[in-house]
């Protein structure tokens, strides 16, 4: 068993207090006992989109190297739920980039999401990610210390044959590093990541945005950070504002939910 935190932040483009509030929260964490620490979609910048490419870096950019070195003080495991990596045949594009970093401070593994917000729903949400964001094109289940570890980004939720893609590689734990928006979040956001951990049966990290951000106003995101068991039961979940949640991750449990209920060996199609 260990102890595992959600990081709930309202980003903005200000990169230096986006970066204090992550250390701050971050560092609250590791201090209360948590082995692992993930942060949300967008940590590091949340702001005009355009800003967001020329801002971008490799993986192991400044920026991300120091977020490495946090992880490596603290001898946590540090997932930083995106950040803007450079797209090297892109000059108007970058990847929206998931960070996962070791007790040691070395990237373990990254994940470029795959789907892209691309919506207009009537009388809402207006957004079109691939403007400024090229998708990923690789599954990834990060081997860790801590159990394997499957990837996904915010959008991604809506589409589960990602998700099974991933329990069928291994992972016993999947993060959701989100921006949910508030529209769409108050409806979608627990019946969605209820159903990926009760369908995968692994426990599900969800850390959020929360609130109004400076992105040329186009969004709130709806926040409600939240971990998840195998049964699908909301174990830990953050309030409004700035916050931390927590829970004991026991992949025993998942184990056994498996064997009482083996839906991969009932799969026909």
């Amino acid at each position: 068993m260990f102890l595992a935190a959600c990081v709930q932040l309202q980003g903005s483009s200000d990169v230096a207090r986006n970066l204090a509030r992550t250390e701050e929260m971050v560092r609250r964490a590791a201090a209360a006992g948590a082995q692992l620490v993930a942060t949300p979609e967008a940590t590091t910048y949340l702001g005009p989109h355009d800003r967001k490419v020329r801002l971008a870096e490799a993986v192991d950019g400044p920026t991300h190297r120091g977020l490495g070195a946090l992880a490596a003080e603290l001898g946590i495991h540090l997932l930083i739920g995106s950040g803007a990596e450079r797209a090297p045949a892109e000059t108007r594009r970058c990847h929206n980039t998931s960070l996962l970093f070791g007790p040691d401070g070395a990237l373990i593994d990254s994940y470029r999401k795959i789907h892209l917000f691309d919506v207009d729903v009537p009388g809402g949400v207006r957004f079109q990610e691939s403007a400024t964001c090229a998708p990923g094109d690789r599954v990834v289940v990060a081997d860790t210390a801590l159990g394997r570890i499957g990837l996904s980004i915010c959008y991604d939720l809506r589409f589960p044959e990602l998700y099974r893609a991933l329990v069928d590689r291994g992972a016993d734990l999947i993060t959701v590093p989100s921006a949910f928006t508030l529209m769409t979040g108050k409806d979608h956001w627990h019946v969605l990541l209820r159903a990926r951990a009760i369908e995968t049966q692994c426990w599900v990290l969800a850390p959020g945005q929360w609130g109004a951000h400076d992105d040329e106003g186009l969004r709130c995101s709806y926040g409600h950070s939240v971990i998840i068991d195998p049964w699908g039961t909301v174990v830990a979940e953050c309030g409004d504002g700035e916050g931390v949640c927590y829970a004991e991750i026991d992949l025993g449990r998942s184990a056994a939910i498996r064997q009482g209920m083996p839906l991969r060996d009932h799969r026909r199609v």
